[in-house]
């Protein structure tokens, strides 16, 4: 049998069809196919798949453009599932990605096996990398009004730049386009492979501190951390899975000391559900077991969203007093 084709448009390239060209190539039916680059409708019809060109959109016959008037899909009309609240426009890279995602993301890390485990890697690898890409091909800001610089190093922008130039000689269009493949596969298999591999696992061991938090203080508003992970997003999503939302005030976890950090009450936000005592802002070392009864203390951070303490008990110590005399959901009742 002849190879399956896999029609995009040629001349000049953006990040998004060249990603979804190389998605494609992951899948086994597509590993060897042929990319036909080409505006000729007629070549394109010949074409198993169709990416970013044709004026359709079609996964019934396998055809993806996403530059049409009226098409208007977002990750939350595709997938069409709780949990999937963007609405931001596709481009083909978002489109392969809706459609194939899934599948790809277990040809890349086949040992994982849980389908909720593919679902949290395909959510994350969107966010973290496919949404970028939908966002610029589509020329939709990430903010009101003009920003104060420019981002020219972004993967769109690298993409870009091997384009040929006004007055290339020697350079080939097809052979920069096999380099702008390879370069967006680099970037997509890192953020899957690190979801996977570094990501994933954290959450496992947020879980079980969460899950365990009673053993480090019996109100449960305490979580220490196993192993110094990277925690918030996961506690967020650890929190309602368990249906424990707002309950957990502090995390405690090993860095050069030892820390207590208060939660945010969002991902992102810098107000914490509690924060360290205001006398203690900005104090240090000796100054700070003294005023606060609490021996081997380190610091306050000068806004009260973390401290450190040279033991564990000293830590734990530090929220506890914290949730006894801070309580507070915002900084201004202080």
């Amino acid at each position: 049998m002849a190879p399956l084709k896999i029609g995009t448009h040629n001349g000049h390239f953006h990040c998004d069809e060249v990603l979804a060209c190389y998605l494609l190539k992951l899948l086994p039916e597509y590993k060897d196919a042929k990319i036909e680059r080409t505006r000729d409708q007629n070549i394109l019809d010949t074409c198993d798949i169709v990416v970013d060109v044709g004026s359709e959109y079609d996964p019934k016959i396998h055809r993806y453009d996403h530059h049409m008037r009226e098409f208007n899909e977002s990750i939350s009309t595709v997938i069409n599932k709780p949990g999937y609240t963007c609405t931001m426009k596709l481009s083909s890279a978002g489109l392969i990605y809706c459609h194939f995602g899934h599948r790809i993301i277990k040809q890349l890390v086949p040992e994982i096996q849980d389908a909720d485990d593919i679902e949290r890697i395909f959510k994350r690898v969107y966010d973290m990398f496919i949404k970028e890409i939908d966002g610029i091909d589509n020329g939709i800001p990430m903010f009101e009004g003009e920003p104060l610089y420019r981002v020219h190093t972004d993967i769109s922008s690298r993409v870009g730049r091997l384009n040929l130039q006004w007055n290339s000689v020697h350079l080939k269009e097809e052979d920069q386009f096999q380099k702008a493949m390879a370069l967006v596969g680099k970037e997509f298999t890192y953020f899957v492979e690190v979801t996977a591999c570094t990501w994933l696992p954290a959450r496992v061991l947020v879980k079980q501190s969460i899950q365990n938090r009673f053993e480090v203080d019996p109100s449960g508003k305490i979580v220490e951390l196993i192993k110094s992970v990277p925690w918030k997003e996961h506690l967020y999503d650890v929190e309602k899975e368990l249906g424990i939302e707002n309950e957990i005030k502090f995390v405690i976890f090993k860095d050069n000391n030892y820390r207590v950090q208060g939660i945010p009450q969002q991902l992102g936000s810098f107000i914490c559900r509690v924060f360290l005592p205001e006398p203690w802002r900005g104090k240090r070392d000796d100054d700070l077991s003294s005023l606060s009864g609490i021996k081997d203390c380190v610091f306050v951070h000068s806004s009260g969203f973390i401290g450190g303490n040279n033991t564990k008990e000293g830590t734990l110590a530090m929220a506890r007093y914290a949730l006894k005399f801070g309580e507070v959901d915002d900084i201004s009742s202080y």
